[in-house]
């Protein structure tokens, strides 16, 4: 089918090796390039403009919540990272060191943040003194140093790019209430924005966040059959609290500890963004994702009156609040359509002399490549529809898949040969023992992505070891 050819032929195809698909795009959409820096990337000006989408709308709807920006040092001394026993064991792998001050050696070491939890506590354990001092609801926006063994771009790098709120609250119900909101937050932004569904959910104690008393998360399936976790808000309870002495006089005139919690999503999603709408063409951005929602391609430019049309077109766009740019380079028409696909613009609108004389221009989709002809007076109000219509079915065909992908265990049989044989979620039934979670992970290199909120009774027994079963979980091979 002529829909399905493909115009990028530099793009391994996704069939052949996935892998290479996803490095090829984000190469050849020049979204990032590797760096001298082992292990970390540089974030191009077409990857950084689909971040400060993702920020800017993002922060908008955490601030329709209380939430204010704040910013932290990027060193901890060890001695502070030190007061939370569970939360530095999590860490201490991932850790990166600064001994030195110039030529000389610090008398403690300095931490890189690899999170922010105890550089808040210690704020938060001189600022909290009153019950009307809470909530704090405090976010920042920066970045943090991982010390992985393997990276991909977006995915895994030793630097990368994200948000972290942590907030503290008078009651154990309010620090919970905030974290379910910040998980639903992030949910329906990858829904609304992202066009990505997700399975919300719990995870296990044996996945849950370092020092945490319970980890919500929201899992997204990409193209390849992998999980991605794609966003986590924690409950810190009072852990915290008591390791860094954050306490408040509540109305009674006692003394009591907070209830903290923490949240974030980082440029991962980006990642994410390539492996569920992407093809072997490049990139599918969602509408409201795109940095550039319209291109506007001049055909025969050269003739009086197109580029001026163009123009035209592009400042009526432009004045709705949309984001258009007119490619007005002399390459062929052709190599502007496949650039165009590549970086994945929603659509392209083609307008030439023929085009111009009859009072219309063609609209030609990305993500299905069908063409449309558009009267030059329906411009504005048929652009605003299909920008709609292109986001709602992008999340359609991508919740489409996850469904496709997601299949149902009530045997071990059946959960080894799914795992091994169709790549996507398995649900099954768990005993809660941290030994059949260890087992599946060592045998299938599968791991428990959450015990989803909206639980199904697939029978009474653990698929793993056959004991009774106390949740059903969602299993998957991730990223």
């Amino acid at each position: 089918m002529a829909n399905d050819k493909k115009l990028v032929e530099a793009i391994t195809s996704m069939d052949v090796d996935f892998a290479q698909w996803y490095t090829d795009i984000v190469k050849k959409a020049e979204l990032c390039d590797y760096s001298s820096v082992k292990g970390c990337m540089i974030i191009k000006p077409a990857g950084y403009a689909i971040w400060e989408q993702i920020q800017n709308q993002l922060d908008a709807e955490f601030k329709k919540t209380g939430v204010e920006n704040v910013y932290m040092p990027m060193f901890i001394p060890e001695s502070l990272l030190q007061k939370e026993k569970d939360h530095v064991e999590g860490f201490a792998p991932e850790v990166a060191w600064v001994t030195h001050g110039g030529l000389e050696p610090l008398q403690e070491k300095l931490c890189v943040r690899p999170t922010s939890e105890t550089l808040f506590c210690d704020f938060y354990a001189n600022e909290i003194h009153s019950y009307r001092d809470l909530p704090k609801v405090y976010n920042q926006w920066c970045s943090v140093v991982r010390w992985e063994k393997t990276t991909r771009p977006f995915l895994r790098s030793r630097e990368f790019l994200w948000q972290e709120g942590h907030t503290a609250h008078a009651t154990a119900e309010d620090a919970e209430a905030r974290t379910i909101q910040m998980l639903n937050i992030y949910a329906d932004f990858l829904k609304n924005v992202l066009a990505i569904p997700v399975v919300k959910g719990q995870k296990t104690d044996k996945e849950k966040f370092a020092g945490a008393e319970a980890t919500y998360t929201i899992e997204a399936l990409m193209h390849d059959g992998k999980a991605l976790q794609s966003g986590t808000s924690h409950n810190f309870g009072d852990g915290f609290a008591k390791a860094f002495g954050i306490q408040y006089t509540d109305k009674d005139n006692t003394m009591k500890y907070v209830h903290q919690t923490s949240w974030g999503m980082t440029t991962r999603l980006i990642g994410a963004v390539i492996m569920v709408h992407g093809d072997d063409s490049g990139l599918k951005l969602p509408p409201k994702v795109a940095p550039v929602q319209v291109m506007i391609v001049p055909i025969q430019q050269k003739k009086e009156g197109v580029l001026d049309k163009a123009y035209e077109l592009r400042d009526r766009l432009v004045a709705q609040g949309c984001r258009v740019k007119v490619d007005d380079t002399d390459k062929s028409p052709g190599w502007k359509f496949s650039e165009c696909e590549m970086r994945g613009v929603p659509f392209r609108i083609e307008i030439g002399p023929k085009d111009i004389e009859n009072n219309k221009c063609v609209f030609v989709r990305r993500d299905t490549r069908e063409k449309i002809e558009v009267s030059l007076d329906e411009v504005e109000v048929k652009t605003a529809e299909l920008l709609e219509t292109i986001h709602k079915d992008m999340y359609e065909a991508a919740k489409a898949h996850m469904e496709e992908h997601t299949y149902a265990a009530t045997s071990w049989e059946q959960f080894c040969d799914i795992v091994n044989t169709k790549p996507g979620f398995v649900k099954s039934m768990w005993c809660g023992e941290q030994a059949c979670e260890d087992k599946i992970k060592e045998e299938l290199a599968a791991t428990s992505r959450c015990m989803p909120f909206e639980q199904e009774n697939l029978g009474d027994t653990c698929v793993c070891c056959g004991k009774p079963a106390k949740k059903m979980v969602y299993w998957g091979r991730a990223y």
